[in-house]
């Protein structure tokens, strides 16, 4: 089982990504806001791949994955932008920014999810 931690400030958004990923198998750990997702990968115990959302209060989620990529203990993490941001700038930002993936809102929470079991299983080999 994989570890995911998902970062969005949506509530509703928020609850159909967890439920999805529960659903798939993933142990999800949940918060609302970049300052969150930084805390949340404190500790020892890593999540496996991060989900942000670009657009959240205080810390955008460009912001966070630009810190876990500057950081040595979470440089190494699979990192989904999730943004309603659908120009090519936005999506060459993310990736600049470093990003394995992009995904587009509004989604399909079963392409999120295959897109996810993709980036793990492609991490494993």
């Amino acid at each position: 089982m994989s570890k995911v931690l998902v970062a969005e400030d949506d509530p509703d958004i928020r609850d159909l990504v967890v439920f999805k990923l529960e659903q798939a198998g993933h142990e999800v750990v949940e918060v609302g806001d970049g300052l969150g997702a930084l805390a949340a990968v404190e500790g020892d115990d890593l999540p496996d791949l991060v989900v942000l959302d670009v657009a959240m209060p205080g810390l955008s989620g460009l912001d966070v994955c630009r810190q876990m990529r500057a950081d040595p203990r979470t440089k190494g993490l699979l990192i989904i932008l999730l943004t309603a941001q659908a120009q090519e700038t936005d999506v060459e930002r993310g990736f600049a920014v470093g990003a394995d993936d992009y995904v587009i809102k509004p989604f399909s929470p079963r392409e999120l999810v295959s897109r996810v079991q993709s980036l793990l299983a492609r991490s494993r080999t």
